[in-house]
């Protein structure tokens, strides 16, 4: 880290401009994120106490479920602090922090789903050899790639922007990432060319190489479900759909994140909160609700639970 960053204190101008509006936002930020504590931990404890939920589908799940914890904890913590001690406010260390969190439960988003959709490909193409294919020991492997390979590339463009001298200390955003770092700062010309080139090739290996197989998996898998009987058809669509859901609904978030950091500067208040939600608070919400619904051995294992009908009577 560039020694003469350390200890200086950012600024998040955002939060001046909130006005009155901090109330109605702290209590929306709290409800949601309580609603996010709650609905992810309720699906993980059922997947971790159900032992016919232990097979490489729900594991997956599990881990997509706690990446979304991952996430919404780096961020909206802080920003009720925030909001709460009228202090927006951080240290430059903090916000490097924050900023490989955030990146890392964008990515590992991805390279989750990307794993999920392979899953869902070995079992509708080779059913009679899936056990054997996806055994104990392959979805270890493939959950150790899915969150480490992400966790040391995003580890390598944090060091690389860390080394680069603030001559800003004011962040038009609600929180820190990655970009919003580095528009504050300098380097020499190799320093910058270097942490720019890094950024491509990782983005490009962490975001559009996923994006693209799961995209390729699914024309396929479509281009069988539409050849399947009634049955089968409905079977494979139900085994699927929570899982495009969740993709397509992450992936309508993402552009819009991409955006947003790159005007932000020239985008009202109104609008910063509204990607700021829509990409880190309510995808965590929506993704263990989508899976909840959609899933019929989720709704199963709801439903035989014994702590549930006790606390409900039922």
């Amino acid at each position: 880290m560039n020694e003469s960053s350390i200890g200086d204190a950012l600024i998040f101008s955002v939060y001046e401009d909130l006005g009155f509006a901090k109330n109605v936002f702290f209590t929306v930020v709290i409800l949601i994120y309580s609603a996010t504590i709650i609905a992810n931990f309720s699906l993980m404890f059922f997947i971790y106490l159900d032992s016919s939920l232990h097979k490489p589908m729900y594991i997956f799940l599990f881990s997509l479920t706690l990446n979304g914890l991952i996430g919404s904890t780096a961020v909206w913590p802080k920003v009720m602090h925030i909001l709460t001690t009228n202090t927006p406010t951080t240290l430059y260390e903090g916000c490097l922090i924050q900023s490989f969190f955030i990146l890392l439960y964008g990515v590992c988003n991805y390279s989750i789903l990307t794993v999920m959709a392979y899953d869902r490909f070995v079992s509708l193409f080779h059913p009679l050899h899936y056990h054997t294919i996806m055994n104990p020991p392959k979805v270890k492997q493939l959950l150790i790639v899915a969150h480490f390979v992400p966790a040391l590339l995003i580890l390598g463009q944090t060091g690389l922007t860390s080394q680069l001298t603030l001559c800003k200390y004011t962040i038009h955003k609600l929180f820190c990432d990655n970009l919003g770092v580095s528009s504050l700062s300098y380097g020499s010309k190799v320093q910058s060319h270097l942490t720019n080139l890094y950024g491509v090739c990782a983005i490009t290996v962490l975001v559009a190489l996923p994006v693209l197989l799961i995209l390729l998996s699914y024309v396929k898998i479509i281009l069988l479900i539409l050849k399947a009987s009634g049955n089968a058809r409905k079977k494979a669509f139900e085994t699927c759909s929570p899982h495009i859901i969740v993709f397509i609904n992450f992936s309508l978030a993402t552009p819009f994140s991409v955006i947003y950091n790159r005007i932000n500067r020239f985008l009202p208040t109104e609008a910063i909160i509204f990607v700021s939600i829509n990409y880190i608070l309510v995808p965590p919400l929506l993704h263990p609700i989508i899976y909840g619904i959609k899933t019929k051995e989720i709704r199963q294992s709801v439903s035989k639970n014994k702590t549930i009908k006790t606390v409900f009577n039922l």
